[in-house]
């Protein structure tokens, strides 16, 4: 066989999870080949250009101070992450609203009488007291307060984070990352758009490896239980390639499509059917050539049909904009957003917020793109509590990225956690074998 194709390991899709399993892998040593079916890297966090205009397709804040930043510290890939201060605020009648070290205290103090009560679900929740998965979060909050604008704050802080909405996320999920997860605390904007990120994981792995676009992965082949190599198409040929080790970032769904459902474990397979809860959203980016908005981080709406939030992109990252204009990204979720939707309609609503938020929306702004994210690509795979687990049931073939999350976690960083989770279970089985060879 030739050279070239002898890989150790096999990656398919270069999404967030993705692009950090090869890193890993292929610093560890191990000959890796990284696959995606576009024409570049990043998936849903990639970054296209839109009349000179850097915009981001989907994911825009790359969180520190965990394993997404860990992971570039690790492989030695650069992350030039500016972080914008304050990063976070609400958007409250027409107004900013910094809650900054006073946190939900200050928030929820000063919007309704009942704010001692939420803040003990919270204190519980950090001590390991939390609902029962059933419960969702409206109907959590529903018990504590029925204040508009906190419900309204609340879902939109759901669909901000995990695309969905108050009355579709657990409210386990909920408190689970808000006081055991990384909630965003310290984050900041790629001054070349994300997708230069992903790109830098990919010179890693051509560092020991190779990384194939504009590749479709069309089988997993499984042999007696165990993974045994993938067919791939590219530039028009078929291509055969004998590994030991897959991981999949096209999710568990075109997974079990890819090495067919005969070879997966019945339960495994009743779970993708049944368990998985696709969450959409609607991005819009656009600029202006007078600033609209005075915050430089995201902020989160209160009352609002559809938005939830929006980022200033330029104020911290001007480069990402020709000179002389402000580029934003707003996001809204639809209702449902792990349902069927009428898409023409949940724009136009969306809309309607953007022009209600700020006056003479449309005069001022140019609209660069509006994206729905859903169905089995784009949209994220599975709802925040409701992901499945990374093992798959075949020896040798794992799932990361944003279907196999680790419980209530959430965004770029959850991603990474899954393909740090597999990997070393990768070389921890790799270590093991060798000691067992030896001997």
């Amino acid at each position: 066989m030739d050279n070239d194709l002898i890989f150790d390991a096999v990656v398919i899709g270069a999404g967030a999870g993705g692009c950090c399993a090869a890193a890993r892998l292929a610093h560890s040593g191990m000959r890796t080949l990284l696959v995606d079916d576009h024409a570049q890297v990043g998936g849903r966090a990639a970054t296209e250009v839109i009349d000179g205009h850097r915009v981001n397709v989907g994911a825009i804040a790359l969180e520190l101070g965990g394993v997404f930043e860990e992971t570039f510290t690790r492989v030695g890939a650069a992350l030039p992450i500016r972080c914008p201060n304050p990063a976070n605020a609400f958007y409250l009648n027409g107004k900013v609203v910094d809650v900054g070290r006073g946190g939900w205290g200050l928030l929820l103090g000063g919007l309704t009488k009942h704010a001692a009560r939420i803040l003990d679900q919270f204190a519980q929740a950090r001590s390991g007291t939390l609902p029962d998965g059933g419960l969702s979060t409206k109907d959590w909050l529903s018990g504590y307060t029925r204040n508009e604008t906190v419900h309204a704050i609340f879902r939109n802080l759901c669909a901000a984070i995990f695309a969905c909405n108050a009355d579709e996320l657990p409210a386990r999920a909920f408190l689970t990352y808000f006081t055991a997860k990384g909630a965003f605390k310290r984050f900041g904007f790629h001054p070349e758009g994300t997708g230069a990120a992903w790109q830098a994981l990919a010179d890693v792995v051509r560092s020991n490896g190779e990384v194939w676009l504009d590749t479709r992965a069309e089988q997993i082949e499984v042999e007696a239980g165990e993974v045994a190599g993938v067919v791939l198409r590219r530039e028009g040929d078929v291509v055969r390639i004998p590994c030991t080790t897959v991981i999949s970032n096209a999710g568990p769904k075109a997974t079990v499509a890819l090495a067919g459902a005969a070879h997966f474990p019945t339960a495994y397979v009743d779970q993708v059917q049944t368990r998985l809860k696709p969450a959409a959203n609607i991005v819009f980016n656009f600029a202006s050539r007078e600033p609209i908005l005075d915050a430089p981080g995201i902020v989160t709406f209160g009352k609002t049909r559809r938005l939830c939030n929006m980022a200033n992109l330029t104020a911290t990252c001007p480069e990402l904009a020709p000179a002389g204009w402000h580029q934003y990204v707003a996001y809204a979720v639809p209702v449902p957003a792990l349902g069927d939707f009428d898409e023409e309609a949940e724009i136009a609503l969306a809309r309607q917020d953007l022009r209600e938020q700020f006056p003479n929306f449309d005069e001022r702004t140019k609209m660069l793109s509006v994206r729905v994210m859903r169905g089995d690509w784009p949209a994220q795979r599975s709802c925040a509590g409701y992901d499945l687990p990374m093992e798959t049931g075949i020896a040798g073939l794992w799932c990361v990225g944003d279907a196999v999350k680790q419980y209530g976690n959430g965004g770029t960083q959850a991603c990474a956690e899954t393909a740090k989770l597999v990997v070393d279970s990768v070389l921890a089985a790799r270590a093991s074998a060798t000691v067992v060879a030896a001997q």
